[in-house]
């Protein structure tokens, strides 16, 4: 018996043993292959962080710009080169010319020798070659593994090219990014750190091990190994129990117990790590929020549990207003910073009741769900407008931004996640063209709107494409003798099968659409032209916010000058103080340009908006105009006359001459001249006409002393009062 039970036992311990050995065996085969397939992601992800990063900078208007319209070699280092000082997206950046030769090669943030020649190994030349011959609707990127002088290391290739995609240079003339991230003792740290691989180590190609993750360039070439230190989860469970299974049998319960704790801890673990992968995969990088992929899953469980209690969704949609500004003046990284102040500033105002996440760029998403989700959404929608409504400190700089929302609701979690998401951005966008800074809610009217402003944002192109966009002149006059002293230019646009559209209407469209730039220049040629066949005359211009936001609008105008022949001091560029308002250095940078070109400068509309008296010290206009609103509140009493008198003394006492628009009233002409302003516009003296009818009116100059002469009989005491 006692043999029959010590076989028995023997035969139970050596199951028992077996088992254990199996189950130690799984569990650290199960945690390697969770290791290796973490270690592939962590690679992978290291490769497309990079791409990302590539495809920002290439795929980058300023870029376009600044390589293939007006080369600008220093704002090339500064914007490529000089970021990779420090720089953990990459640290080698080279642009090479069409057939593979080096323009600019930095590492580090210094310049490399022979144009970085040790840096354009085989491999990465094939992901030239790639992006080379990449044909239309393809991506001109690629991306892989190289080695270089200085290791191996993620390297991406990319065309220069516009945000929008478009590719407007000769073939022969391109150019193309190539950014390398190498990986770094500091860098493979970090992955051992975030995805939990001990003693991770970047080793040689030629090492062999089942603990180890081969990188392959583009041409399957081993480049290294990362190698990881086995947990062996296993070993160390059946370290624990197998002592006590060796000194008794009765102690097998209690290492079954162990061994069910220990596997069950193990599967925990994995469960914490799969879980933290997939969180870390729906996170923002840089704001630490949720991403458009985070959005979608919380937006996509609100509506499944919305449809189940009958409750509301709402989707508010939030975009900066100025963000891209902030960028051009002080960099990406004062840009990073604002996404993070802006992040941390949302989520106080959101709370708890609701899901926040960065879509992407400066677009921000908020999830209302539950009881009273509209009336949550418009309360919060209001205390964003007013957060942002105050400057932001960024270290040593304060800047200024706003932003445009779109809400839209999903009624009992009837509408999908896709089609409110659209409506949210449509509402945005309608925000946007309504004058930003305010909240929109959708209504299906957008829709119709939308298509609508589209095309005519089309036909708008192919006007200014096929040079139909039509240029009008109103007189402007001096206000003792109103001979004609000057004209005013201002688009027209007959749209077939339309007929004439506003300019209130498609001066928005333009600049919404990004064709402003190309309007305003349109103009400013046709009028230099015409200017030419008018000696003596002088020549003003109205200047749209977009065109002052471009870096080369000086340049661009400097350029026509040049070609048209005319003396820049005959012209007299408008501008309303909106963009002195939100971009006072910049602006004053412009202005110099411009002033360097010899033209004029001239504040629009003053007395309809801020009116500061600072902007007219600070920025020192040529010429003031007094908004229209202004003169026609002539007729409303002494105290609209005082108003003006202040006006113009005011821009006198700081050597600005004046001119006045808006004039349809002879009452009005004598008013603005006591006043002190020395030339006048409006009706009363001519409508915005055709270049013939301004000849004609230079033809018969008698006309506007005949008018001057019928004034001064009808209100005597006013004229001599003004000689």
């Amino acid at each position: 018996m006692l043999l029959v039970f010590a076989m028995l036992a023997v035969m139970v311990t050596s199951i028992v043993l077996t088992a254990l050995d199996r189950v130690a065996s799984n569990a650290n085969h199960l945690d390697e292959e969770r290791s290796r397939e973490t270690l592939v992601g962590a690679i992978q992800t290291f490769k497309f962080q990079l791409g990302a990063t590539l495809n920002d900078y290439a795929a980058w208007d300023d870029a376009a710009e600044n390589v293939y319209t007006a080369p600008d070699a220093d704002w090339v280092i500064s914007n490529f080169g000089d970021m990779t000082f420090e720089s953990d997206l990459f640290d080698v950046a080279i642009v090479l010319d069409q057939n593979g030769r080096s323009g600019m090669a930095y590492s580090d943030g210094k310049p490399l020798e022979r144009g970085g020649k040790g840096y354009l190994p085989d491999d990465l030349m094939m992901l030239f070659d790639q992006v080379r011959s990449a044909g239309s609707g393809e991506v001109p990127q690629a991306l892989g593994f190289v080695r270089t002088v200085k290791g191996v290391g993620a390297a991406g290739v990319a065309l220069i090219r516009k945000k929008s995609g478009e590719i407007e240079v000769d073939p022969a003339k391109r150019s193309y990014l190539v950014f390398i991230r190498h990986i770094s003792r500091d860098k493979v740290e970090r992955i051992s750190s975030a995805y939990v691989l001990p003693g991770l180590v970047l080793a040689a190609p030629s090492y062999r091990s089942t603990h180890a993750v081969t990188i392959e360039s583009t041409s399957g070439i081993s480049l290294a190994s990362l190698a990881w230190t086995p947990r062996a989860p296993g070993d160390i469970s059946r370290e624990q129990v197998e002592p006590l299974v060796k000194a008794a049998l009765v102690m097998v319960a209690v290492y079954c117990l162990l061994l069910f704790i220990i596997g069950n801890s193990v599967v925990r673990r994995l469960r914490t790590d799969e879980a933290a992968a997939l969180k870390l995969a729906r996170t923002d990088r840089l704001s630490g929020l949720a991403n458009r992929d985070g959005l979608h899953v919380l937006l996509d469980q609100a509506l499944a549990e919305a449809r189940l209690d009958g409750s509301d969704v709402v989707l508010l949609y939030l975009d900066l207003d100025g963000f891209k500004e902030v960028n051009d003046s002080y960099g990406h990284a004062v840009g990073d910073s604002l996404i993070r102040a802006v992040s941390a500033g949302l989520a106080v105002l959101v709370g708890g009741n609701a899901a926040l996440s960065r879509i992407g760029g400066d677009e921000f998403g908020i999830v209302f769900f539950g009881a009273d989700a509209e009336e949550r959404a418009i309360s919060v929608a209001e205390a964003i407008l007013g957060f942002f409504g105050e400057p932001l400190p960024l270290g040593e700089r304060v800047v200024s931004v706003g932003c445009s929302l779109g809400l839209a609701l999903s009624p009992e979690g009837t509408i999908d996640g896709g089609e409110l998401t659209r409506q949210a951005d449509m509402a945005m966008y309608a925000s946007k063209e309504s004058g930003r800074g305010r909240w929109t809610a959708y209504h299906p009217q957008m829709d119709e709107e939308r298509e609508t402003r589209n095309q005519m944002a089309l036909d708008l192109r192919a006007a200014i494409d096929n040079e139909d966009i039509q240029v009008v002149y109103q007189p402007v006059v001096d206000s003792s003798t109103f001979e004609l002293v000057s004209v005013e230019a201002l688009a027209r646009w007959n749209r077939p099968g339309h007929g004439p559209v506003s300019p209130d209407v498609f001066i928005p469209i333009a600049e919404a659409s990004g064709l402003i730039d190309r309007l305003g220049l349109d103009v400013l040629r046709q009028s230099l032209m015409q200017l030419a066949e008018w000696p003596g005359l002088k020549l003003s211009v109205n200047v749209s916010p977009g065109q002052f936001r471009d870096p080369a609008f000086a340049g661009h105008v400097a350029d026509l000058f040049y070609v048209t022949g005319i003396d820049p001091h005959r012209v007299v560029l408008e501008m309303t103080e909106t963009y002195f308002i939100q971009n006072p250095e910049r602006a004053r940078t412009v202005l110099e340009r411009l002033r360097k070109i010899g033209v004029q400068i001239a504040l629009d509309d003053f007395g309809s908006g801020f009116s500061s008296v600072g902007y007219l010290r600070q920025f020192g206009f040529d010429r003031m105009k007094i908004d229209k609103s202004l003169v026609q509140s002539l007729g409303d009493g002494h105290r609209a006359v005082e108003m003006l008198q202040a006006t113009v003394a005011l821009a006198r006492s700081l050597d600005v001459p004046v001119t006045a628009e808006g004039v349809e009233t002879d009452q009005q002409a004598v008013n603005l001249r006591l006043a002190g302003c020395d030339q006048l516009q409006g009706y009363l003296f001519g409508r915005p006409c055709s270049p013939a009818d301004i000849d004609a009116l230079r033809l018969r100059p008698m006309d506007l002393r005949a008018k001057a002469a019928a004034i001064a009989f009808a209100h005597p005491r006013d004229v001599s009062s003004a000689r």
